[in-house]
């Protein structure tokens, strides 16, 4: 995405968007802790999003020095730092291109904590974290749908969490109508395939494969924090 900054074309900023579009909580989870109110933070989204999506912003980015979630926060404190009192002053949802915000629930998410400028990076990094897990069990599942399968993959969903220790095979295989060694199989392969989408999400937001494993360990060391 980055590397494609220079080289604007409709597919590049249907890609664009579409980020914009599913990481949009990272970015009112790090404005609400800076202390602003629903509001006003969901006005700075959109407003942030709309400059992102019609300036051409990552005509500057240097692929070589961070990737799309490091570059987005920067562009984001820039913004935040510089450009609020002209945010303040466009009328709400004038003509901008409009980020899907869904106020409620990233309230319940983030939750009402005081402002803390030292952990909004933080809080930024785990919204980043947790967001792009959603965005790829929600493709798993938008798979097992397709192939009539969404009832092996709500049985299986729960092995491809820290808690699947506790997980009993037997369980689910009882449920299933199919024997454990069945349910063994099919657990390896949805772990393969939730590898692979992880893989994948990443590397739209990287500028080459060789830094797909590093954000991996950076964004599960978020998630640890």
């Amino acid at each position: 995405m980055l590397s494609a900054g220079n080289q604007p074309s409709p597919q590049t900023a249907e890609a664009l968007e579409k980020l914009c579009r599913a990481y949009w909580l990272p970015v009112y989870a790090f404005v609400r802790r800076q202390g602003h109110g629903p509001h006003d933070a969901e006005d700075l989204t959109q407003e942030f999003f709309a400059r992102v999506l019609e300036k051409r912003t990552l005509a500057v980015a240097d692929p070589a020095r961070g990737r799309f979630r490091s570059f987005l926060l920067a562009s984001l404190k820039h913004f935040l730092a510089n450009e609020w009192d002209k945010a303040k002053a466009r009328k709400r949802g004038g003509g901008q291109i409009s980020i899907p915000i869904d106020a409620a629930a990233a309230e319940t998410k983030c939750g009402l904590e005081p402002a803390d400028p030292a952990t909004a990076e933080k809080i930024f990094e785990q919204r980043w974290a947790l967001t792009l897990l959603d965005q790829v069990l929600r493709r798993l599942r938008e798979e097992h749908m397709r192939d009539g399968r969404e009832k092996l993959f709500e049985a299986l969903k729960p092995t491809l969490t820290e808690a699947s220790r506790s997980v009993r095979y037997a369980d689910i295989a009882a449920r299933l109508g199919t024997s454990e060694g069945a349910v063994k199989v099919a657990v390896h392969r949805l772990r393969q395939r939730y590898r692979e989408l992880l893989r994948a999400e990443i590397a739209h937001t990287v500028a080459g494969p060789d830094e797909v494993e590093d954000e991996i360990r950076n964004l599960f060391a978020a998630l640890a924090n």
